[in-house]
């Protein structure tokens, strides 16, 4: 039995609160992909972290995640990284 390559994105978000918004303007439309999502920061009663990150768990095909990195990258201040554990 053949099983697809699990696929783990890392978006590391500068400028959080400024780019959130392009951020997940591109994760909604790869948004049938993402199986897990979680974000993460640093936040208390009197601080909120201006960079985050994103994890994201994707069931597509490898092609598919490559176009929405390829995206993400397009943006000032965001940084992703693929992993890609074989089966």
């Amino acid at each position: 039995m053949s099983r697809e390559n699990h696929l783990i994105v890392a978006i590391h978000v500068h400028e959080r609160v400024e780019k959130a918004n392009q951020v997940q303007d591109i994760l909604t439309e790869y948004g049938c992909y993402i199986k897990t999502r979680i974000g993460l920061h640093e936040t208390s009663e009197e601080y909120c972290s201006p960079s985050g990150i994103i994890v994201l768990e994707l069931i597509a095909k490898e092609d598919v995640v490559d176009e929405m990195v390829a995206k993400l990258n397009t943006l000032t201040g965001i940084e992703t990284k693929k992993i890609v554990f074989s089966h």
